[in-house]
This record gives structure tokens, sequence and C-alpha cells, in this order.
């Protein structure tokens, strides 16, 4: 079976665990349909509240397998809680799986709900 699973931080092109994902189908760029905070403690993590702004991912198809490995990644359910929910990709409402976690607290908080990698200061 297929599932869709949307993803906010480290697994986005480009980033640390990616390579998760390799067997997966990239479909494209979304957002969440509704707001919620996105912070930067160690790791990204997206929390229900505050309601702050819309999450913007990524979109991959993958198969039972690889959610499992993403699970096992994200700690689920124990650390990172996985639900499913609406997002919007291409103007179009789709149903997606997005890891939460409301257990921690602070980091900085992402008011834009973009995570991008941090660029080393050149010194100068």
């Amino acid at each position: 079976m297929e599932n869709l699973v949307f993803v906010y931080g480290t697994l986005k092109k480009g980033y640390s665990n990616h390579h998760l994902l390799k067997n997966g189908k990239f479909l494209g760029e979304a957002k969440t349909k509704y707001k919620y905070a996105l912070y930067e403690k160690v790791y990204p993590y997206v929390s229900h509240n505050p309601k702050v702004s819309n999450i913007h991912g990524e979109v991959y198809q993958v198969d039972n397998f690889t959610l499992r490995k993403l699970d096992i990644l994200e700690g689920h359910p124990y650390e990172y809680k996985r639900e499913l929910i609406p997002v919007i990709l291409n103007n179009k409402e789709l149903k997606a799986w997005m890891y939460f976690n409301d257990k921690y607290k602070g980091g900085k908080l992402i008011p834009q709900g973009i995570y991008k990698k941090q660029t080393p200061r050149k010194r100068g």
C-alpha cells in the first residue's frame, strides 16, 4: 500500500535524512492546510499550538516499509507522533502523514513555517 507523507525538516531534499526517501516518489512542494508552529531546537519540530503559520514542505509517496523506517527515525509514537492531515499540493487538498511533537518546549520559532539549513558564517 502506498502512503503520502509530508516532510518539513531533515527529510527534505538536500538535508541529512533525505536518503530515507530514496525509494519514494516526490510529488511536489506543499503546505499544510492549517496553521501550526515550526521550531528548531536540535532538530526541527512542529507543534499543534500556537497556530502561527502554514508549514511548508514536500510530499512523497512511499511504501509501508519506508513509512516504518520514518517512524523509527521519528520515534513514533513516543517522541514524534504521526498524524494524517490535509495538505495543499498544486492547489489540491490531499491527506498526508506528518510528524508532530507537542512534548518539546522551546527552541527557535520559525514564524514563516519554512525550515532552511543554517548557513555557516564566514569569518572575515
